[in-house]
């Protein structure tokens, strides 16, 4: 009877102590759930600062690279899609702290989703990048003769030809350079036409720079490069004349873009110095050859 008596007792301050205290394995168990819920916090604030630095990526991606790259924006809709009528986490039904586990489990694959959609973009601008490199790199953007030579007429209709004295369009730019003057050329490219021309260029050299752009060098004294041959952006083509259809020594300068011609003048600048341009030249046909 005392035996009993006192299991029942002891059962009965058992019962009371875990009630009020906890039992000791009860204990550990809250204690690792506090660990977790502050894992959660800790990592919810990591988050906060990743998603920061990704909307700052984002921001350099659309208004610095895409903008002046004229690349199309990246829609909102695929940066940050929607998830509408599936349930991705039910498998955290059952936990207590679920709402906290599916909140964080939601905002790492949305952090997932958002570094993977960088990554591609970054890729496509640094193609974009090299194209647009290659490009400029043969496009017509230097004077083909020293920036202090005298400009004479450029795109106009010239009520009288100063040979033929008939009216005529005259599309290029021309530059009253001395016989004999160095001609470069103004882009890197390949030479289609190196020779006579009927059409009154005479002695001419016409580059074809791809992306639709060609130019002509008219009215030479000498051809320094032959049909086919590739050249770089400031190597030596011909020396200035007055072949063809011409009153004088100088060089027609012409830029044509899809057949279309273009102004010349748009397409480099002239406010070096004679020293500064030759410079200039000397660096680019210093670089390696164009292949």
């Amino acid at each position: 009877m005392w035996f009993s008596v006192t299991v029942i007792i002891t059962l009965i301050y058992g019962t009371i102590f875990e009630n009020l205290f906890g039992s000791p394995k009860e204990k550990m168990l809250n204690q690792e759930i506090d660990n977790l819920k502050l894992q959660y916090k800790l990592a919810g604030k990591e988050l906060d600062g990743a998603q920061e630095i990704m909307k700052s990526l984002e921001m350099s991606d659309e208004v610095r690279y895409r903008s002046i790259l004229e690349m199309e924006s990246i829609p909102g809709s695929f940066r940050n899609p929607g998830y509408g009528g599936v349930d991705r986490f039910r498998d955290l039904d059952d936990y207590i702290n679920s709402n906290l586990m599916r909140s964080t489990r939601t905002r790492i694959a949305e952090m997932k989703n958002m570094v993977n959609v960088q990554d591609e973009s970054f890729r496509a601008i640094e193609e974009k990048r090299a194209e647009w490199e290659r490009m400029y790199e043969y496009l017509p953007m230097i004077s083909p003769v020293d920036v202090t030579i005298r400009l004479g007429d450029g795109v106009k209709f010239r009520e009288v030809h100063p040979v033929t004295g008939n009216p005529r369009w005259h599309f290029g730019q021309d530059f009253t350079a001395p016989y004999g003057t160095e001609v470069y050329v103004t882009g890197s490219g390949t030479v289609i036409e190196a020779g006579w021309n009927s059409s009154g260029f005479g002695n001419h050299v016409r580059v074809d720079h791809g992306y639709g752009y060609q130019t002509i060098y008219g009215h030479l004294s000498s051809i320094k490069v032959v049909k086919g041959m590739n050249v770089k952006r400031g190597d030596l083509i011909g020396l200035t004349g007055s072949s063809g259809t011409s009153s004088g020594p100088h060089l027609h300068y012409q830029i044509d873009q899809y057949g279309q011609h273009k102004n010349p003048l748009y397409y480099f600048n002239d406010d070096l110095t004679e020293e500064e341009y030759f410079d200039m030249i000397q660096l680019l046909t210093s670089s390696t050859k164009f292949r």
